[in-house]
């Protein structure tokens, strides 16, 4: 019972958080202007990421899809945490690590999903995606 609990806080968590941060993807706020730009990714890149943020969010709520929501949230959160750590900064705009802190939350999460999920992944899927019986 209790990996089931912990299981779900993960799922929800990466979700709300991916979510939450759409409004100022989609807005255009100032920070989320700010990140994009300096990345050379603004406003294509901002836009692109708010959608794959939302389609994960979805996909990690719906306990059938969990696992693709959380390889899509590793790979959304990878780009984010190694931006943070070439380009960004931990710190964005006095945010005192905020938002890095946000992407290593949405990280771990998904790493803890697909482990939950790692026979299913690793004994289906994989070997269906190769050919492999």
């Amino acid at each position: 019972m209790p990996k089931n609990i912990a299981y779900t806080i993960a799922r929800f968590l990466a979700a709300v958080i991916m979510l939450q941060t759409l409004y100022f993807k989609f807005t255009g706020s100032a920070e989320s202007m700010y990140i994009f730009e300096k990345c050379g990714m603004e406003p294509e890149g901002r836009w692109a990421v708010g959608m794959f943020e939302l389609i994960a969010s979805v996909l990690l709520i719906v306990p059938g899809t969990a696992w693709i929501g959380g390889v899509l949230g590793i790979g959304l959160m990878t780009g984010a945490i190694g931006l943070h750590l070439t380009t960004l900064g931990i710190v964005v705009m006095d945010d005192g690590g905020y938002l890095f802190l946000l992407a290593v939350i949405v990280f771990v999460c998904s790493i803890y999903v697909i482990f939950v999920n790692r026979t299913k992944v690793f004994k289906e899927v994989i070997p269906k995606i190769l050919g492999k019986k």
